[in-house]
C-alpha cells in the first residue's frame, strides 16, 4: 500500500484538534487506514544537535484504491468528513464565457490515443506547501494508478503563458524543440532522449516512447510547446508558487477509464482552493473522428444498496436514515428511495472510484459504525479444517526423504518448451503441457508436466558444492484434461536426484523402498507375483535415461470389493474377467534411471546423476 508523508501541524490545524500520537493513531484505525510513523522525536533529535531538519511529518498508509487519501488535502478533508466537521462537497463545472479547446489529432492512436484536460482558477496561487502537495500527489498518482507513466501522464502548466486552442500531435522528435522545465537551453526531442537517459528521475519513463517514430506534444495556438508526455513538462509554462493563479491541466492516456480517474483526481483535490471552491473550468476535447466531449467527467454517479442487506452483512438493525448518516460520514450522499422502501439511493462522488459494488457500500458503512462496535456471535455452523489428504501424504513423504538426507528444492513451475521435452528426450503429443499465451520469456513457456527439469537445473546452479548432491521436490506438475471443467489438471509427484562421481542408481532405488516401506506399501518382486498389493520395478526403454538403466515403478492397489450381485452368472463372470490373462490392476506411477548424457549435456552437468519421479497420488 502507498504510504504518504503530511506536514502535522497543517493536518493538525485544518482537523482543529492537537491529537497525540496515539489519538490520531485510533483515528486513522477507525477510519481504516494506519499511522505508520511520526516524525517529531526524530525531528527534535536533530534539532538538538544542530542538523537541518524538516517539520514533523505523519506518515500514514493508505489502501492501494482510495486515489483521494494521496494528498494532505484529500486526508483532510475525509477525516473532518468523517468527523462530521464537514459535509461532502458537491464538485461541479463552471460555466465560462469561453471554454478552452484541444484538438487531438489522429496520429497519437498508436502511442496516447486518450485525452483529458481542466483549467482550476484559483482564488490566490499555491504557497509552497500547497505546491509541494500538489506535485506529490501527482507522483504518486504516477507510480501508483499510471504505473510509472505507461497508463497515464499528467501535465499542469501556468494558463497565463499559453495560449488555447491547443493541439496533441505525435511528430517527429527532430522537429519538436523547446526548453524543458527547470533547463535554459532549447533542445529537439532526439536530443532530450540523450540529455535524460542517466537521469534518475526521468530516465526510467524514456522507454515508454523512444523507439516511435514520433513523439506525443501538446502546442499551444502560437506554437509554443507546453508539454512531451510522457517525459516533461516545457519550461515556458512553468508552475511558480507564489504566483501562478490559473492552472491548465492536460492527461494523456492509453486507458480511459484511468485518464478520468487521474484528472477527477487532481481537479477534486484541488478544487478546494478555486474561487468558487470544488468548482472546476472545463475544457472541451475534440477528437480525431470527429466527436468531443467535455472534460473532466466530474459529476457523480448514482447507484443503488439494500439495507436490508448492508444490516445482514453487518449483523445490524438500522434504519435507512441512519445508514444514510453514516454513508454521509465516508463521503457518500445517500438518501432512503422513494420508490423501494429497503433500497437506498447513494451519490457516488468522483474521488470514490473504488466503489464498484454494494459490498464497497456496506464496508463504508461498516467503518462508520465502528468495526469494534459490530455485535459478535458464535457462527451456527462448524467450519473445522483439515488438511486435505494428499497434502498430508506429500508431507509425510517430504519429512522422510529429509529425514534420509536428501534436501528439498523448490523450483519454478513454469519452464521453457524445450526443458520439458526436447533436454528430455521426450516428443511433445501437443495435447499434454500447458502453454502460455504470451510468456514473458523463454523460462515462462509452458507449466511444468515433470519435476526433473526444475531438479536439474537446481542441480546445475549448485553443480559446484561438494558431492554427493541429494535433492528432492514434492509438488505439483500440471497437464491438459479436456473432461475437466477447467481443461486442465494437477497431479502431486515425487523427484528426486542424485549427483556424484558415479550414477549411484541404487541410490534412487533405496529412497524409492524407504518411502513405500513408510507408507507400508510391501515390495512384490515382479508383474508375475501373486500378490494382491505392493509394487515393483520392471526394466523400460526410456529416451531419458541410458539405455539398460532405467525402469519403471508399477504399483497395485488393494483389490476394491465388488458389490454382492443377487445373480450368480454375473459373480461367475466377474471372476472368469479377472482370471484372464493380461488382467492386472497394476498401475504405472513413475520411472527411475541414470539419466542419459545428452540430458545432462543439456542442463550443463557433467557428473552422472540417477533420478526417480513418480506420482503419489495412487498411494493414498
Amino acid at each position: 500500500m502507498p504510504t504518504i508523508s503530511v506536514d502535522k501541524a497543517e493536518l493538525y490545524r485544518r482537523l482543529e484538534k492537537e491529537y497525540t500520537t496515539q489519538e490520531f493513531d485510533e483515528l486513522c484505525f477507525e477510519f481504516g487506514i494506519e499511522l505508520d510513523e511520526d516524525t517529531t522525536v526524530e525531528v527534535e533529535e536533530a534539532r538538538k544537535k544542530g542538523l537541518p531538519t524538516s517539520p514533523p511529518q505523519l506518515k500514514i498508509e493508505i489502501p492501494a484504491n482510495r486515489y483521494d487519501l494521496l494528498c494532505l488535502e484529500g486526508v483532510a478533508r475525509a477525516l473532518r468528513i468523517f468527523l462530521q466537521k464537514d459535509t461532502p462537497p458537491q464538485y461541479a463545472l463552471s460555466n465560462p464565457e469561453k471554454i478552452q479547446e484541444v484538438y487531438v489529432e489522429s496520429s497519437t492512436s498508436p502511442l496516447r490515443p486518450y485525452f483529458a484536460s481542466a483549467i482550476l482558477r484559483l482564488a490566490r496561487p499555491l504557497n509552497q506547501l500547497e505546491y509541494e502537495s500538489f506535485i506529490d500527489l501527482q507522483d504518486k498518482l504516477h507510480q501508483n494508478l499510471c504505473r510509472g507513466r505507461k497508463f497515464v501522464a499528467i501535465g499542469t502548466h501556468d494558463l497565463d503563458t499559453v495560449q488555447g486552442p491547443f493541439r496533441y500531435i505525435c511528430e517527429d522528435p527532430k522537429k519538436i524543440k523547446f526548453a524543458p522545465l527547470n533547463k535554459e537551453t532549447e533542445s529537439t526531442a532526439e536530443e532530450l532522449m540523450g540529455i535524460y537517459e542517466g537521469d534518475r528521475h526521468l530516465g526510467k519513463y524514456l522507454h515508454l516512447i523512444k523507439d516511435a517514430p514520433a513523439y506525443p506534444v501538446i502546442y499551444d495556438s502560437k506554437g509554443q510547446v507546453c508539454s512531451m508526455p510522457p517525459i516533461i513538462n516545457s519550461q515556458h509554462s512553468k508552475i511558480v508558487p507564489g504566483k501562478t493563479k490559473n492552472i491548465f491541466i492536460d492527461t494523456t492516456a492509453v486507458d480511459k477509464t484511468k485518464l478520468d480517474i487521474v484528472i477527477n483526481m487532481i481537479c477534486a483535490m484541488f478544487g478546494e482552493y478555486c474561487e468558487v471552491p470544488f468548482t472546476v473550468e472545463p475544457v472541451r476535447v475534440h477528437m480525431p473522428d470527429g466527436s468531443s466531449h467535455i472534460s473532466p467527467p466530474i459529476a457523480p454517479r448514482v447507484t443503488t444498496a439494500s439495507s436490508s442487506y448492508i444490516n445482514a452483512a453487518t449483523g445490524l438493525e438500522l434504519s435507512r436514515e441512519q445508514i444514510c448518516t453514516l454513508l454521509t460520514r465516508m463521503s457518500l450522499s445517500a438518501k432512503p428511495s422513494a420508490t423501494d422502501s429497503d433500497a437506498l439511493d447513494v451519490s457516488v462522488p468522483c474521488t470514490r472510484p473504488d466503489i464498484l459494488h454494494e459490498c464497497d457500500i456496506m464496508e463504508d458503512a461498516a467503518i462508520a459504525y465502528g468495526f469494534n462496535n459490530l455485535p459478535q456471535s458464535m457462527p451456527t455452523t462448524n467450519t473445522v479444517a483439515k488438511a486435505f489428504p494428499v497434502n498430508r501424504l506429500g508431507d509425510i513423504i517430504r519429512k522422510e526423504c529429509a529425514m534420509a538426507g536428501w534436501i528439498e528444492a523448490l523450483p519454478l513451475i513454469l519452464c521453457s518448451h524445450d526443458e520439458n521435452f526436447a533436454w528430455l528426450n521426450r516428443p511433445d503429443p501437443g495435447n499434454l503441457a500447458i502453454q502460455l499465451a504470451n510468456p514473458k520469456s523463454l523460462e515462462y513457456q509452458v507449466v511444468r508436466t515433470s519435476l526433473l527439469p526444475g531438479m536439474l537445473k537446481t542441480a546445475r546452479e549448485n553443480k559446484a558444492l561438494a558431492l554427493p548432491m541429494k535433492i528432492f521436490e514434492v509438488s505439483d506438475v500440471a497437464v491438459q484434461d479436456a473432461k475437466a471443467e477447467r481443461q486442465a489438471r494437477n497431479y502431486r509427484r515425487l523427484c528426486a536426484v542424485y549427483m556424484d562421481r558415479k550414477a549411484g542408481f541404487e541410490v534412487a532405488h533405496g529412497l524409492l523402498d524407504r518411502v513405500m516401506q513408510i507408507l507400508s506399501v510391501p515390495f512384490i518382486g515382479a508383474k508375475e507375483s501373486q500378490a494382491e498389493y505392493g509394487y515393483y520395478i520392471a526394466s523400460a526403454d526410456d529416451p531419458t535415461y541410458l539405455p539398460g538403466r532405467a525402469a519403471h515403478v508399477f504399483y497395485r492397489p488393494k483389490p476394491t470389493p465388488a458389490p454382492a450381485s443377487s445373480n450368480p452368472l454375473s459373480n461367475i463372470a466377474s471372476d472368469l474377467k479377472a482370471a484372464l490373462p493380461g488382467a492386472t490392476r497394476d498401475i504405472n506411477i513413475g520411472s527411475l534411471g541414470i539419466l542419459h548424457p545428452s540430458v545432462l549435456n543439456n542442463f550443463e552437468l557433467i557428473r552422472p546423476c540417477s533420478s526417480l519421479e513418480i506420482d503419489v497420488e495412487p498411494l493414498l
